[in-house]
């Protein structure tokens, strides 16, 4: 048998063979006109997007740092919806001052309104009995305020107080009384029993306070049942 030429195997390797003219690809899809001008438009969009985004970052890239948080900002914002509620708004509120000066006068006028210096022109006690009618006042009123015509609406106890201590009580007391608008009051002065001499010496000191306060009508020793020679039923102006 005849071997083949060397020259004619290497031309027959080398050379491709021509494809036929009505030939189609497997994959290809056949387009219409339509298909194909949509391609083409989207593509086209697509194109148009890309320059544009590279046109705005190159305008952030220009602009200066405050520029561009700004106009990310309104970026990041433009589509927000304002709230139709109202703001609240709170007013703060701060402690009122307190009048420490005024106070302390306040005490020291109590102070000095009553005295122990104080001796009254006249008096109505009898023996140990507290008894007192300020001048004017009909006598009438003692004698229902013995009997405890008025019902007792505030008391104090002056037991375990030295003497200074139960007279700015004492002045205090019958102030916030008349604040209040109360008008019968019960002082416990006690019996002495526990002082020296055990002589009652808070007894007698009341009996000068409440003689120099004006809102004082008339004062008496209280029934056994209230107290009795230890402590005293007050009336106070209405």
């Amino acid at each position: 048998m005849a071997k083949p030429k060397p020259s004619s195997i290497k031309n027959q390797s080398l050379t491709p063979k021509p494809l036929a003219k009505n030939k189609v690809a497997l994959n290809a899809i056949p387009l219409t006109k339509a298909e194909a001008k949509a391609i083409k438009n989207e593509l086209t969009q697509l194109n148009l997007a890309k320059q544009e985004a590279l046109k705005n970052q190159q305008k952030i890239a220009e602009t200066p740092a405050t520029e561009q948080d700004k106009h990310l900002f309104l970026e990041a914002v433009k589509n927000a919806r304002p709230l139709n509620t109202e703001p609240q708004h709170s007013e703060k509120s701060y402690p009122k001052p307190v009048p420490k000066q005024f106070i302390r006068d306040e005490k020291q006028a109590l102070r000095d309104s009553l005295s122990d210096d104080f001796y009254p022109a006249h008096e109505l006690e009898s023996g140990e009995e507290l008894l007192y009618l300020r001048t004017g006042q009909s006598p009438s009123i003692l004698s229902k305020l013995r009997r405890g015509f008025w019902v007792v609406q505030a008391q104090i106890d002056l037991h375990g107080l030295i003497s200074d201590e139960a007279r700015e009580y004492v002045a205090e007391f019958l102030s916030s009384c008349k604040k209040r608008n109360i008008r019968c009051v019960r002082i416990v002065h006690g019996k002495g029993l526990g002082s020296r001499n055990r002589e009652p010496v808070l007894k007698h000191k009341l009996r000068n306070w409440l003689m120099q306060r004006d809102e004082v009508i008339a004062y008496a020793q209280a029934k056994p049942e209230d107290g009795g020679s230890g402590a005293v039923i007050v009336l106070l102006k209405a």
